[in-house]
């Protein structure tokens, strides 16, 4: 996240926009520092309208908006910050949502309703993916690779192979590595 915030900062200039956009099914940000904007008009309108000078604006790169808060809006440059809800494993889209406190549960699509569970997630990353104007960043997470004395992973939530399938997804279709 620190490389994708120092690019997002080589590339503004004067009052071009830049912020960091996350899925509604985001979960695991805050080990990144990342704050997740609240639902609610009020906050999308300070992180988009507010210059660079104020906390509140998105070129601070601390808060982060969802599909939903800009749907239909612009930023010059973006930062995607992928999450462990959509996943590719072995060249195979996933689905996931968060119990809010331990665990990640498969969305498998044998429900209509899982099914449309995976459709507005996907759609989620579609409006993610196109609201920058003239460059974007995806950030993809390593995971925490820690482990306590006792050999259980230090934080479950965040292993590192939800995120390495997508990164080496991204890597095989010609994204470069900042």
């Amino acid at each position: 996240m620190d490389k994708a915030r120092a690019w997002l900062r080589s590339k503004t200039r004067g009052s071009q926009k830049a912020g960091v956009l996350v899925s509604k099914a985001a979960a695991r940000f805050k080990p990144l520092a990342i704050h997740i904007l609240e639902q609610g008009d009020e906050n999308a309108v300070h992180w988009f309208l507010e210059d660079r000078d104020d906390v509140r604006s998105s070129n601070y790169l601390e808060d982060a908006a969802t599909e939903i808060q800009v749907q239909g809006l612009e930023l010059d440059y973006t930062c995607v910050l992928w999450d462990a809800d959509v996943r590719c494993d072995n060249m195979k889209w996933k689905f996931y949502n968060f119990n809010g406190k331990t665990a990640w549960r498969e969305e498998t699509g044998k429900t209509e309703s899982s099914l449309e569970r995976r459709k507005y997630m996907l759609n989620a990353y579609r409006v993610l993916l196109t609201r920058a104007r003239i460059g974007m960043v995806i950030c993809v997470p390593e995971g925490n690779h820690n482990y306590i004395s006792s050999g259980f992973p230090e934080d479950a939530t965040r292993l590192p192979e939800f995120y390495d399938g997508t990164y080496k997804y991204f890597r095989s279709i010609g994204l470069e590595e900042i």
